[in-house]
């Protein structure tokens, strides 16, 4: 992939204006636009005619499927407008990931979603994770990214700070889509991200994509501060040295 298809931006936004303003403003200098819940919720399945049919470009859809497998299956095969990626909660074990993966018919790739990136070992502990995965999340995003990838997930949805190891137990092409990405050129008010990485960090870790949102989106002139990740991310694919 060229730099620029490495960088996903998340339309997290609150209808379908906001939506196709930043469409028009980025889709040549993104390669994917993320469609998540707060999108969805507010204008439903006909946004996905929309950005396939009029605005014809490529989208991720971060619904993050998250139930009993029957539900799961049914819910995905209603998917008929087909993403690049789409994602799935990794913790309800391998019977869910298998129902998703069996139900899509669209060519998505499936991503399990190991660890959410606000999450950090106070969290963990107060879920209920076991000492020796809350302590270090990113054993737990292995435990996860291993168990997706036996149940024939396409890859995993982690920080930054792992990519380098799922890669290493995974394989190469094993796809790493990484969030909270944090240059250091971009304050983000608020912030309530824990494990962040820079674009280069994360692409010179073995990231394959990655996502980038308020540091865009906040920005005074958007277009200008994706291609300043986009050169970041070219960076990093040079300097990349991943294990085998």
């Amino acid at each position: 992939m060229q730099p620029r298809e490495r960088l996903i931006f998340p339309l997290d936004v609150p209808n379908k204006t906001e939506a196709e303003r930043f469409i028009t403003l980025l889709k040549d200098h993104v390669g994917l636009f993320k469609v998540g819940l707060e999108l969805f919720v507010a204008e439903g399945p006909a946004f996905l005619k929309f950005i396939t049919d009029t605005a014809r470009v490529e989208y991720f859809l971060d619904l993050k499927f998250h139930d009993i497998p029957a539900t799961v299956a049914r819910a995905c095969a209603q998917i008929r407008r087909g993403p690049r990626l789409t994602t799935v909660h990794v913790d309800q074990g391998p019977k869910m990931l298998q129902a998703m993966v069996a139900s899509l018919q669209n060519g998505a790739k499936v991503l399990g979603v190991t660890v959410l990136t606000h999450l950090g070992p106070d969290d963990l502990e107060a879920l209920g994770i076991a000492s020796r995965y809350a302590s270090d999340p990113g054993k737990l995003v292995l435990l996860r990214a291993r168990l997706a990838q036996a149940a024939g997930c396409d890859g995993v949805v982690c920080a930054g700070t792992e990519a380098r190891a799922v890669k290493a137990a995974c394989g190469p092409e094993f796809l790493v889509v990484c969030p909270a990405i944090r240059p250091a050129w971009a304050a983000v008010p608020g912030d309530d991200q824990q494990r962040v990485m820079t674009p280069y960090e994360a692409i010179k870790a073995g990231a394959d994509y990655i996502v980038v949102g308020r540091p865009i989106r906040l920005a005074a002139d958007p277009a200008a501060a994706a291609r300043k990740v986009v050169a970041e991310i070219e960076q990093g694919m040079r300097d990349r040295s991943c294990p085998p």
